[in-house]
Order: C-alpha cells, then structure tokens, then sequence
C-alpha cells in the first residue's frame, strides 16, 4: 500500500492488544504476540513510511502507555511493549532529525475504550462489576475521571501537526489526567 502513496505528512502507530495474566502463566505464543502488535508492527510501519516522511518532512506519533513509566501486575508483557515503544520513539528522533522527521509518542492512562471496557469485565482488577472498576480507575486520577478517545486524539493531532509542535521530537506526552503524579509519596 505503502508503494500507492506519493505523500504521507504523518504516520501513528495505534495498534495494540493486552493479555493480563500473570507472566509465569502466559505461553510464549501470547507474549510475542503483544510484541508483534504493539512494537514490531510500528517497526515495520516506520522503515516502511520513512521515504515519503523524508520527502514531506512528516511526523510519527506512537502510541505508548503509561504503563511505559508505571505499571501494575498481571499486565507485564503490555508493558513491556509499551516502554519498548517509548524507547523505539527516541532512538528513532535521533536518527530521523537529520531528514526533519519529528518522532514522538502519547502515553495514555485509562481511557474509556472497548480495550479498557475488555480488561474490565475479565475482571483482572478486584470489583463487584465494571462501573465499580471503572469508577475506582477514575479515582486514581487527580481530575477524578478516565479519558476520552478524543481528548487522546487532540494529544496525537498536537504532535503530529508540524506548526504546533516543530520543535519537539523524542518526546512522550504523558496524558493520563494526572494519575501517574500520584506516585509521590502521596
């Protein structure tokens, strides 16, 4: 597909799935899997898009987690990839700022998703049904609520457009309405 195209301002490498399980009792078939999904496919997208991001002097965004900077337990192959692909965006700032193509990646929280709402009624967190864990994420941020999908696409719109955010590259925008401040020692 990538051949079709004779312009591409931006790439965003969105995909991801998460298995929570504890890691002693996730077969190595499911642990590559999140690998492939959430950091090889962005691999594969960037060296594929990188001819027409140099021509335009386009953009990527990667979509990261906070779980790349804070995480909980049964969860450690999604975080693994997520801090994989956090890692993936400065390496390649570095080597892409010679040919003008900024990389950088959004770290969402809880975000009200069919993902969210897929791990919720797995119930891999204790709760009596999925609005009481939901309404329990909500209370580990400072705002008091989880995110939207559309305050998360403002946040890729910001890095993506070149007049917004031209002087920033390899960086993570962390937008999780304020949960990971909590990690003092509050």
């Amino acid at each position: 597909m990538v051949e079709k195209l004779d312009k591409l301002n931006g790439l965003v490498n969105n995909a991801a799935i998460q298995i929570c399980k504890p890691l002693v009792e996730m077969d190595v078939t499911e642990w590559d899997q999140i690998m492939a999904v959430n950091l090889r496919s962005a691999f594969l997208l960037a060296k594929a898009t990188y001819p027409l991001l140099k021509v335009s002097q386009g953009s990527v965004v990667n979509v990261s987690s906070v779980h790349a900077i804070a995480t909980s337990g049964n969860i450690a192959a999604y975080a693994t990839s997520k801090g994989g692909l956090a890692a993936f965006t400065r390496a390649l700032a570095i080597e892409w700022a010679k040919d003008n193509i900024r990389v950088n990646a959004v770290l969402p929280g809880a975000v009200n998703t069919p993902m969210l709402q897929s791990g919720l009624s797995r119930g891999h967190l204790s709760g009596n049904n999925v609005d009481d864990l939901m309404n329990q994420l909500a209370a580990k941020t400072v705002i008091g609520r989880v995110g939207t999908p559309d305050e998360i696409g403002k946040g890729i719109f910001f890095l993506a457009n070149k007049e917004l955010s031209s002087f920033m590259t390899g960086q993570t925008l962390v937008i999780d309405g304020g949960a990971t401040i909590r990690l003092s020692t509050e």
